[in-house]
């Protein structure tokens, strides 16, 4: 039996960044010699281990052969007769189909190292086309790496869409792949390799994206671009730039498609469609009397949930940033906004309860928290 450390850190490792994770993959092992050993079974699908100490994932090398559509359409063959060399075959991308033993000698048979550097997304086998999440995972790692895309991998990408084999894309793995896209340092390059590979429109129909060559190709596309490229400065969380994104649908029915086509968790979709209701009245905060400032403010949920309005006004700046282009300045709508909360937040409403007749404590208070926000000038 022999162990090797396999995927993501070994490829992570070359590059020289930070690897918290390791995979393994054991060849010539049983499950019953696993367990023997100490080794906990997770694995339903194929047989995947946890270390007893380290917790690390060992998974008994194996092959996989398409029976159906669906990514759940697999046979898995998992025995001691697998060979390292075929367990890596079965892999997306050159990149992600090395290996190291024990000794810490590399196992390269698909030349990742050299792909990794050319800063080329390879395809590893024919076998790629099998699991159309792949395409996906392409545009994610052209986003976190800045890499190409193999002239012969895109040629693949698009002959999978066209041949219907991208149809049966499951939403859960489509947006697993789409929201780690977004987090990465160049999200807009997911975008312009989805469109590449023909597949961005089947995806986001809502929003009209165009690139052509990698480049966005309409307002809608250059727009976000800068958008992103923002957020990706501002280290935004997920849920900002999702509703970055979704800002670019032509009503809140789009958005709402979109976001039940990609079955985006909740957070996700409450702030994409606050951020398509809201953004252009805070865009005019500043010309806003106070009564109004307040109306905003309350339109948003903004005193029960101030780190969400932050969120909104964050990717606000953004979204301006993405028409008008960087500006040194402030974004004076958030600036504002901001203010305004702080000195309506400072408003004593319990002091106003209790002093006031019941029926007239709300009127008292939002009495005196435009008060405050005129106080402010």
């Amino acid at each position: 039996m022999k162990i090797y450390a396999v995927g993501g850190a070994v490829r992570d490792e070359l590059l020289g960044l930070g690897v918290s994770d390791r995979d393994h993959v054991v060849v010539g092992g049983t499950p019953e010699e696993m367990e023997r050993l100490g080794y906990k079974p997770v694995g339903k699908d194929f047989p995947v281990f946890l270390h007893p100490q380290t917790h690390e994932e060992y998974a008994l090398a194996r092959t996989e052969r398409k029976v159906a559509r669906g990514y759940k359409g697999f046979k898995v063959y998992a025995a001691p007769d697998v060979t390292l060399e075929q367990d890596l075959e079965r892999r997306d991308l050159t990149i992600n189909a090395m290996a190291r033993d024990d000794a810490g000698r590399l196992v390269d048979p698909f030349g990742g190292a050299a792909d990794l550097e050319r800063g080329l997304l390879r395809h590893v086998s024919s076998a790629f086309v099998e699991d159309p999440v792949r395409i996906l995972r392409v545009a994610r790692f052209a986003a976190r790496f800045g890499f190409a895309v193999a002239p012969e991998t895109m040629a693949l990408m698009r002959a999978m869409v066209a041949g219907g084999e991208a149809d049966a894309l499951v939403p859960e793995r489509v947006w697993q792949e789409f929201s780690r896209g977004l987090m990465e340092g160049d999200p807009a390059l997911m975008f312009a390799v989805l469109a590449d590979a023909s597949l961005l429109a089947r995806l986001l129909p809502e929003l009209g994206l165009a690139f052509e060559h990698g480049r966005p190709d309409n307002d809608v596309a250059r727009v976000l671009v800068r958008s992103l490229e923002c957020a990706a400065a501002g280290r935004l969380a997920l849920a900002p730039r999702f509703a970055l994104t979704a800002l670019g649908a032509s009503s809140g029915a789009g958005v709402i498609a979109l976001c039940e086509r990609l079955k985006t968790p909740a957070d996700c979709r409450d702030l994409a469609l606050l951020a398509h209701r809201h953004r252009d009245p805070i865009g005019r905060a500043p010309d806003l009397r106070a009564s109004d400032l307040l109306g905003l403010l309350e339109h948003c949920d903004a005193f029960r949930r101030p780190g969400r309005f932050a969120d909104l006004l964050a990717l606000c700046a953004c979204a301006e940033r993405g028409h008008r282009g960087w500006a040194p300045v402030p974004y004076m709508p958030g600036v504002v906004l901001g203010r305004a909360l702080a000195a309506a937040q400072a408003v004593d409403a319990a002091a106003l309860a209790v002093r006031g007749e019941k029926p007239d404590i709300a009127a008292r208070i939002r009495r005196a928290r435009v008060a405050a926000i005129e106080s402010i000038g």
